[in-house]
């Protein structure tokens, strides 16, 4: 959520900075703004609305000249969605400016105190407040942006990405950083730096990054080093830890498709081959994961495991669960980040806690990584951004190598978290004698199949297509699924519900009699994924039950079948695989019905309203 993109260099700033915004409008906003410095005046515009309202808006005559500037897209907390609250903010004196990702939890505190100085206020937000108490704090203690940025996060509680730029030091930037991630790109000689939420604004102009940590500053000037320090206690950062990007440019392109979103889904095939690749061995059947292999012994002495996770993660955690407990025979608890971190749980040194995010930096994930840490437990991290902030907190971990996934509702994310926990799983089970050599060597002779047998499930979006056509105006949905794919049914509904605005729910196939058969009439569309294998007959009985009663359903089933397709309205086959693997085709008719129902609604595929991609404060 919100985006932050700062540029200071030799080049015009306005088109580095507005291609920047446009990088980063899948992380979710509902305003824009840029500032820019032409060596005399701080020129600022900002919109409610898109990147495109503030282009248009910029073109009205405010100045676009400067090699220094910065711009943000705003997800709002504090302060409804306009103008007025739309980032950069100015100080009181107008010399000070900044943009903020993040939310100050005891702005109401500061800015009663600021008030009785004599401050003004023009907007609802946080970070008007934060801006003067930096600028109040440089004119009482008379000290250098710096050291007043610093000084005033020391007063602050709650989580920011913040990039500060006084008019009086005009060959300087301020970043800071606690719980919002931030990147810096370094340009060739120091002649020019990048500050963006990710790397994606600036991938073309250099490789070398570094990524603040938790409770630095980095003081950005030109000509010269970035100089990294601690916010709590001055203590100087002398290991800059620059990162080779591997990100590409045409990776964050549509590269011909007309969203991301379908993009995405149509290259799971190679991404799940990307995070098995150099893994998984499977005609020598082995398994190697340094993050596991490394710490082998942790997992196979644990109690249990618990994964914490949110929304689509949490989904691939369930069906973690089905494999950890069937395959390596490990007992397993799957909880929501935010509940975790909040209910007191008890957690001891003899536990593992898997987190899953695929960005690295989900806010109540992460509180329960560090919780969890605190407790003695052993952190696993699954995540898919290198160098993000649950990467670098976890004890170990792995990638999921499955490139940027710039659509806000996930769908490569889900299958690739599926596909590495499958290999965890699979190996434990191995070490600890659980699976025989036969069934092993199955299982990872099937996970090399299973990219193929996506390429042909995908050959059947034109079918899945004229489904949705059918449907893409009624109310409500039903997705129903029994076993490894019921985490499946609530991924299916919860991607309807993200893009196309339909009421969906998921539901255990069996639950469907404890309530949910109540709605079920002719109007009413229910998903049930009823492939062989698994419960099939009890799915099926399942289906009879909701077309007696006059509902349309909607059947995933293994190629072949006729058992229900004399009793389903539709049935969309998937290729033959192991119940385990199930999951990672049967999720794909269910993006793709999603996926078309929204564009025929006319919805905003990639930035669905309302949502961010990385969730990044509570």
């Amino acid at each position: 959520m919100c985006g932050i993109t700062g540029y200071i260099g030799y080049r015009e700033a306005y088109p580095i900075i507005i291609q920047g915004l446009r990088r980063l409008e899948y992380r979710g906003y509902d305003s824009a703004g840029v500032v820019l410095f032409d060596g005399q005046d701080i020129n600022l515009s900002k919109t409610k609305g898109k990147v495109s309202e503030l282009e248009k808006k910029v073109t009205e005559g405010v100045s676009t000249k400067g090699n220094i500037g910065f711009g943000h897209t705003r997800w709002a907390t504090h302060g409804v969605p306009n103008h007025i609250n739309s980032h950069p903010h100015l100080s009181q004196s107008g010399n000070l400016v900044i943009v903020h990702n993040g939310i100050i939890e005891n702005y109401d505190t500061l800015k009663k105190e600021l008030l009785s100085r004599g401050y003004k206020f023009h907007s609802d937000t946080d970070t008007e407040v934060l801006i003067n108490l930096i600028e109040e704090i440089k004119l009482q203690e008379n000290c250098k942006l710096g050291k007043a940025v610093q000084l005033a996060l020391n007063q602050v509680v709650g989580a920011y990405a913040i990039l500060v730029f006084d008019k009086n030091k005009p060959n300087e930037l301020v970043v800071a950083k606690l719980g919002s991630p931030i990147a810096m790109g370094i340009g060739k000689d120091n002649k020019e730096f990048f500050i963006a939420s990710d790397a994606t604004p600036f991938i073309e102009y250099t490789k070398d990054a570094i990524y603040l940590e938790d409770g630095e500053l980095a003081i950005v000037k030109l000509d010269r080093d970035i100089h990294i320090r601690k916010i709590n206690d001055d203590q100087i950062v002398n290991d800059l830890r620059i990162q080779q990007l591997q990100l590409s440019l045409d990776q964050i392109e549509k590269g011909g498709y007309e969203h991301f979103m379908l993009k995405e889904i149509y290259e799971q095939p190679s991404a799940i081959t990307d995070t098995y690749r150099g893994r998984l061995l499977a005609n020598k059947g082995i398994i190697k994961m340094a993050g596991l292999d490394d710490n082998l012994e942790r997992f196979l002495n644990a109690k249990r495991i618990i994964i914490v996770a949110c929304g689509t993660s949490w989904h691939a955690g369930l069906v973690a669960e089905y494999l950890f407990e069937e395959i390596a025979r490990i007992p397993v608890e799957v909880e929501y980040g935010s509940e975790f971190r909040y209910r007191n749980p008890i957690i001891t040194e003899n536990d593992v806690v898997i987190a899953i995010s695929q960005s690295g930096e989900t806010a109540d994930t992460l509180a329960a990584v560090k919780l969890a840490k605190s407790k003695g437990a052993f952190v696993f991290g699954i995540c898919n951004v290198v160098g993000s902030s649950i990467a670098r907190e976890a004890h170990a971990g792995a990638y999921t190598h499955a490139g940027p996934e710039i659509g806000v509702a996930s769908t490569k994310a889900f299958t690739t978290q599926i596909t590495l926990l499958s290999l965890l799983a699979l190996k434990l089970g191995k070490e600890k004698g659980n699976i025989d050599t036969p069934s092993y060597q199955t299982y990872l002779q099937e996970m090399v199949q299973i990219p193929s047998k996506i390429e042909k499930l995908l050959g059947e979006d034109a079918h899945v297509k004229k489904i949705a056509a059918i449907y893409k105006d009624l109310p409500n949905f039903l997705y129903l699924g029994r076993g490894y794919n019921f985490p499946v049914a609530l991924e299916g509904a919860l991607k309807l519900k993200e893009i196309s605005y339909i009421h969906a729910e998921g539901y255990p196939a069996a639950e469907m009699k404890h309530g949910p058969i109540a709605l079920i009439d002719e109007n009413m569309p229910v998903a049930v994924i009823a492939t062989r294998r698994g419960h099939y007959q009890k799915v099926v009985s399942n289906i009879q039950e909701i077309k007696s009663r006059k509902g349309i359903i909607i059947a995933i089933v293994t190629e072949g079948d006729t058992t229900v397709k004399d009793i389903a309205d539709h049935i969309i086959e998937v290729p033959e695989t192991l119940e385990a693997f199930t999951p990672l085709l049967t999720t794909i008719p269910l993006q793709l019905l999603s996926y078309h129902i929204a564009v025929m609604r006319g919805c905003n595929v990639d930035q669905p309203r309302n949502l961010a991609k990385a969730v990044t404060v509570e």
